[in-house]
């Protein structure tokens, strides 16, 4: 077993609940996942879309040209990327606007992230001066705002719970003397149940993943959406039919490990789970936002034209890049790899909710 930092924090039979866990492990500065190594592509421990296509990021950045349009093509207009991974999407947005002069001069473009490390990686592939690195969304001011996040919110840590006999516990995490970790459940509080029992789509499930943390991102993001118009797009992994199961895996070299393997492998495997996505449009709704359909990835590519932009790129590819094309085109669509498997919602504050991809 690893060393542990003793500022890591992580006492024997000291009770620590799943998120509090899962953020030392993911952002803890000495041992954290994402403050420690490059996770992304395929030397990394997962593959996200735009690290597969440049197709894929083509497509996003013509739908965020969609929406200023619909928005009735402001002067002043701010894109956010959340969580902007290895900067692959951020690059193949700026080099998309460029062939659309007047968004290109109305847009100001901001990255969202918490990891320096990963914003030094960013920074190797995005040296571009219109590109923004920010921490909060307090210098936004004027004009309405796009976020985007394409695997943000399973980022996020999750609190896990389980109703034993009409009362509610809470999952957590406990060293033990053989350094080993186990699973126990103490009582929540009266206020977690009543969050809980808030929401219809948590209604007579036993076991509940409910995203605090996740939501509390959200609400910084959805007053900034409240105050300035605009909306938030995201995409990722998840269901829409609650689950009653723990959804929580670790993911190295491309591989889900067992979460036993974990504590071995302290920092140095990715920790996530499939986001409940009825769930998050019930929050988005709390909130007096619009939501739109729930679709799928291949559902909102094929809508916003992708195997048309294909179509078109292929005429002057070698036969070898039509062959690497098709290839990725079949892991973003394909219903038993991504296609299906990932989810993508838009929440906005605006009298317009014709935006393309979802109808």
């Amino acid at each position: 077993m690893k060393h542990i930092p003793e500022n890591f924090d992580l006492k024997i039979d000291k009770l620590i609940p799943v998120d509090e866990f899962v953020e030392k492990l993911l952002y803890h500065p000495n041992i954290g996942y994402y403050t420690k190594k490059i996770p992304f592509g395929s030397q990394g421990d997962f593959i996200t879309a735009p690290t597969i296509s440049n197709l894929f990021s083509e497509i996003v950045a013509i739908w965020i040209i969609s929406c200023w349009e619909k928005l009735g093509k402001p002067k002043n207009f701010n894109f956010v990327e959340l969580g902007p991974g290895d900067g692959s999407f951020a690059k193949v947005l700026v080099d998309t606007i460029k062939k659309f002069p007047e968004f290109n001069k109305s847009t100001k473009i901001y990255l969202y992230e918490k990891s320096d490390f990963l914003k030094k990686i960013q920074s190797k592939k995005v040296s571009n001066s219109k590109v923004k690195w920010i921490k909060n969304f307090k210098s936004i001011k004027k004009g309405p705002i796009i976020f985007f996040g394409n695997e943000f919110f399973d980022a996020i840590p999750i609190k896990q719970y389980a109703f034993f006999k009409n009362n509610l516990y809470e999952k957590c995490y406990v060293f033990n003397q053989k350094n080993g970790l186990d699973e126990t459940y103490r009582k929540a509080s009266l206020n977690e149940l009543s969050k809980i029992k808030s929401f219809k789509t948590l209604k007579n499930v036993k076991f509940i993943e409910y995203p605090k943390k996740g939501f509390k991102e959200l609400d910084k993001i959805i007053h900034k959406i409240t105050e300035l118009g605009g909306g938030i797009m995201l995409i990722d992994y998840g269901y829409i039919n609650t689950l009653n199961k723990s959804t929580l895996q670790t993911v190295m070299k491309n591989k889900k490990i067992d979460i036993d393997n974990l504590f071995k492998n302290l920092g140095s495997a990715d920790v996530t789970y499939l986001v409940n996505f009825s769930l998050l449009k019930e929050y988005f709704l709390k909130k007096k936002l619009k939501v739109s359909n729930v679709v799928s990835q291949k559902f909102f590519l094929e809508k916003m034209g992708i195997i048309q932009r294909a179509k078109i790129l292929e005429k002057r590819m070698t036969q070898k890049q039509k062959e690497y094309m098709s290839s990725t085109l079949i892991r973003l669509l394909h219903k038993n790899l991504m296609g299906d498997l990932f989810k993508v919602i838009f929440a906005f504050k605006n009298k317009n909710n014709n935006f393309l991809g979802f109808n």
